[in-house]
Order: structure tokens, then C-alpha cells, then sequence
């Protein structure tokens, strides 16, 4: 299958991996050898769902917070993160460091 320059090139931007090396490439075709199986599934008949539990009533909650300001514990589970930011997927594209105080967002 083949991919467009301007569809790598999104995909770049969107999965931080940069496809003109090999692991890259290869997580590339990994990635579509994936989604190809969904191809193999027969779903004639089968109508289009706008939820799995579109047979159930979905109750709504209040949304009270209970605990808060737990961010910094948050973040220890992090592999990898930006400011107050989990980091995922890593991909192969390395995110620039940042020095203390700065940031990414525009006029923090």
C-alpha cells in the first residue's frame, strides 16, 4: 500500500516517528499490517452503533470532586513528560529539553 509524502508527513507530526529511517519505516508497516486485519472481518448485515452500550440508559452523574491538587503524584507515573504533561507515544522523534521555568505554550 502505498502512502503519500504529504500523508508521511502528517503522520510524523501526529506520532512523533520519523519515517525516513528504518525503525520508523518498520513501525510504519507494523502499523498497517495492524489495521489490514480489520479488512478480514466480515460485517455484512451488521448496523452501525453509535455506542456499545446503545442498548442500556447511560445515567448521568454529578461530577464532585472529592480529592484534588494531586498533580506532581500524577506525574510520577510518567515515563516521560512536558511541564504538567504525560508523554505518549515516545516514538523515535526526540522532544526538545527544556530548561526550568520555560515552556512550550505560546505566552505562558
Amino acid at each position: 500500500q502505498k502512502v503519500s509524502v504529504e500523508e508521511l508527513d502528517h503522520l510524523e507530526h501526529l506520532a512523533l516517528v520519523d519515517f525516513r529511517d528504518l525503525e520508523g519505516v518498520e513501525r510504519l508497516q507494523k502499523a498497517i499490517q495492524f489495521a489490514d486485519q480489520l479488512h478480514e472481518v466480515n460485517t455484512d448485515g451488521v448496523e452501525p452503533m453509535d455506542s456499545v452500550l446503545e442498548d442500556r440508559c447511560l445515567y448521568l452523574r454529578e461530577d464532585d470532586v472529592t480529592e484534588g491538587n494531586c498533580t506532581k503524584d500524577l506525574l510520577q507515573n510518567a515515563r516521560e513528560k512536558v511541564e504538567e504533561y504525560f508523554v505518549a507515544p515516545p516514538g523515535n522523534i526526540p522532544l526538545p529539553k527544556l530548561e526550568e521555568g520555560d515552556t512550550f505554550l505560546q505566552g505562558s
